[in-house]
Formats: structure tokens, C-alpha cells, sequence
């Protein structure tokens, strides 16, 4: 009987060691990005101006590069005294949008945080230009 006994406390045993590796795993996937696709935000093709004194609303489709500043060479003109003449280029880069600042006086931000080199975006990310704010959709 004691046998008996011991092998299945060893059994009972393997099976925790089974089960905290395999939460293990799972905590380190989910850290890194590696899980499945559906958990992570799909990226974007467009960009929504939410905030903004004269573009609310306007929807840009991003194809290949647009270039949005105050300038009259910009893809986009907007009308934002924070902005520079051209300030940020919004681009396509394996398959994702990507946002470039252009040298900026006063920066661009994603998400609250300044861009300081070329930065990947997904769906829902907001994008600041001074006063005027931009969501990818």
C-alpha cells in the first residue's frame, strides 16, 4: 500500500510541475508578444482627425507616404500653430503604418509619448500634432 501511495503522490506531483510550466510559458508569450494574433491590435489604414479647430473629422487613407504639416507642399495642410511646415509623414512599412517625425519644433507624440525615431502603429493609437489629434482606424 505504501507504494502505491508514493507513486501516486509523484504522479500528483509531475502533473503541478506539468501545470506551473506551462503558466510559465504562457505569462512569458504574453509578455513578449508572441501569442496569438487575436490578442494583439491589428494595424491601421487610415487616420481619423478627432481633434482638430477646421479637420474633425477628415479621414486620410494611408497607401504609401503622407506627409502632414502647415506647409503647402504637405500632403495634408492643417491648420494647427504648433505644427510645422512639415511635421510628421505617416507611411507603410511590412505592412504596418508607421509614423516618422520630421524634425518637429514641438514634436509629435503617440500615444502621449514623444517620437523620437520611427514608430510602428496599430489600431486605436492617438497621434498628437500641438492641438490637433489623430486616431489610426
Amino acid at each position: 500500500m505504501p507504494a502505491l501511495f508514493l507513486s501516486l503522490l509523484k504522479l500528483i506531483f509531475l502533473a503541478f510541475i506539468y501545470l506551473f510550466l506551462w503558466q510559465v510559458a504562457r505569462a512569458v508569450m504574453t509578455h513578449t508578444g508572441a501569442g496569438s494574433a487575436v490578442t494583439r491590435p491589428k494595424a491601421g489604414t487610415d487616420v481619423v482627425f478627432v481633434r482638430s479647430e477646421s479637420q474633425s473629422g477628415l479621414r486620410v487613407s494611408v497607401k504609401e507616404g503622407v506627409v502632414i504639416g502647415r506647409s503647402d507642399d504637405a500632403d495634408i495642410v492643417i491648420d494647427d500653430p504648433y505644427a510645422s511646415d512639415l511635421h510628421l509623414r505617416f507611411g507603410i512599412q511590412d505592412g504596418a503604418m508607421v509614423v516618422h517625425d520630421l524634425g518637429s519644433t514641438n514634436g509629435t507624440y503617440v500615444n502621449g509619448r514623444r517620437v523620437t525615431s520611427p514608430v510602428g502603429l496599430n489600431r486605436g493609437d492617438a497621434v498628437q500634432v500641438g492641438k490637433t489629434i489623430m486616431e489610426v482606424r
